[in-house]
């Protein structure tokens, strides 16, 4: 069959049930109500893997404009179901990833990691930064999150491993490539964090922000990457001390790493051109994305909005012939999120027009008041089981579309600041990546190469989301205030 059918068994059941069985709630729409049933089917849908987030997003936006939840008129159904095709947040990401395919058709994200490698590989601890550096690099412009932990920087973290004949196939891994693996995927969150253009589902929660406060916070990329830069940049320096404390390495010291590095540049050769313009784009993406030609020269033409900067930037690869349209065409991960992307900010915008949102968050502001906890307290509750939440979840994307509009606006009603809760529930978002083997795309990568076992993986990986936490809030929180953001 085509679906796995007790993952699809189970979303049917759960839709049908809120649909027909379960009574509509005082002061709720009907509609809202209907609505929700496909929404919680379509996130059990895709937690249970039952067909492709594409397809399910397809059957979903079908099943959306053919009930007329949102709107009677078949046309306006429709219109509603298409509605956020046409939002630059969700073409900026589709857009970034098809650009990541040039880091990787190029050559330019490994010659990064070789180089770094080259310049810090004397030590196993220096290896772990070289691949955390990497990946911080290359983070701006690459928001699959999987492409840049499991398809850029893992295929040359097992290269170094199996160099120093450190393998799962011969029991070896504990020599160095369990280290290695434990950094390699914990600097995926953390860069993911550090800006909205490093993971698919960062501007999901900016678009979420910016309805929830009525339009009142627009987190533009330079505000994201600006007041995430200190915290997770004190992560990322943390990071692999952490995991060599916790997975310490039996090989210290790593003089051949070096060399290997060194040899591969080698094998590479001068950099190409298309390296070099795919470098030039990079930086010059970098550089409207943060607003400086604005800021240097005071002409507000060169203001572009981010997801003018990311068409630019393809432009110039197919222009240069550095990607082809083939390459586009090919680039499958970037339509598949486009598609499931409009789909979820679709359903999850409409059961926030339609009051579901309002009401629920209601519901919950009632249960934490109840209690007499301080504002502080309960920004804290809310912020700790919407992270930890997340052991029940395959899917970031799906995480985030469930919960992420209620917690927030509950934290609103109950006096959080806007801008401050909004920063600590999108580094949350991101931090909780760390958790399962099943966290993220990139987790099953990097865990199914075998150098981590499954309760070495869990419990460095809970041990990270506090560490990553605590440092992230408590920096954030005197880097924020410096910046006038509460």
């Amino acid at each position: 069959m085509p679906f796995k059918l007790i993952p699809t068994i189970i979303s049917m059941i759960i839709g049908l049930l809120i649909w027909f069985i379960i009574p509509v709630p005082v002061g709720v729409d009907p509609n809202a109500w209907h609505l929700l049933a496909i929404f919680i089917a379509t996130i059990a849908a895709i937690i249970g893997k039952a067909l492709p987030i594409g397809a399910i997003a397809i059957i979903a936006m079908t099943l959306v404009a053919v009930t007329g939840v949102t709107n009677d008129s078949p046309k306006g159904a429709i219109t509603d179901v298409l509605s956020s095709f046409s939002s630059p947040l969700i073409w900026l990401i589709g857009i970034a990833i098809m650009i990541s395919r040039g880091l990787i058709k190029t050559g330019l994200g490994n010659r990064i990691a070789y180089y770094f490698i080259a310049l810090f590989g004397k030590k196993s601890l220096g290896i772990g930064y070289s691949l955390a550096i990497s990946e911080l690099m290359i983070a701006p412009i690459t928001p699959s999150n999987t492409a840049r932990g499991g398809g850029i920087i893992h295929p040359i973290m097992k290269s170094i491993a199996h160099n120093f004949d450190s393998t799962p196939e011969n029991g070896t891994q504990s020599k160095i490539g369990k280290y290695l693996a434990l950094v390699n995927y914990h600097s995926n969150p953390i860069t993911s964090g550090m800006f909205i253009t490093a993971t698919a589902p960062n501007p999901l929660v900016v678009d979420l922000i910016n309805k929830a406060t009525g339009s009142e916070i627009q987190l533009s990329w330079t505000t994201w990457a600006v007041s995430m830069f200190i915290p997770g940049m004190l992560c990322i320096l943390l990071m692999p001390l952490v995991i060599y404390l916790l997975a310490k390495p039996e090989i210290k010291e790593t003089p051949d790493a070096k060399t290997f590095a060194t040899n591969n540049l080698k094998k590479m050769g001068r950099i190409s051109k298309n390296e070099k313009i795919m470098l030039a784009i990079f930086t010059l993406m970098l550089l409207f994305w943060a607003n400086i030609p604005e800021m240097l020269t005071g002409i507000s033409a060169l203001k572009l909005h981010s997801a003018t900067t990311a068409l630019i930037g393809l432009s110039a690869l197919l222009i240069t012939g550095v990607l082809s349209w083939e390459d586009i065409l090919k680039e499958r991960s970037a339509w598949d999120t486009i598609v499931w992307f409009s789909a979820l900010i679709m359903m999850a915008g409409f059961l926030n027009k339609l009051g579901l949102i309002e009401w629920f968050s209601g519901n919950i502001q009632a249960a934490i008041a109840a209690t007499g906890v301080s504002t502080t307290m309960a920004m804290v509750i809310l912020t700790l089981v919407y992270m930890y939440v997340h052991y029940f979840f395959a899917s970031t994307t799906a995480h985030i579309t469930a919960m992420f509009a209620a917690f927030y606006t509950v934290g609103l009603s109950l006096g959080a600041p806007p801008m401050l809760f909004a920063l600590i529930m999108a580094a949350a978002g991101n931090i909780m990546m760390t958790l399962t083997h099943y966290a993220t795309g990139t987790a099953p990568v990097i865990f199914n190469s075998g150098y981590a076992s499954l309760g070495e993986w869990w419990r460095v990986g809970f041990i990270m989301s506090v560490v990553n936490l605590v440092v992230w809030i408590s920096a954030g929180l005197v880097w924020w205030k410096f910046l006038g953001h509460y």
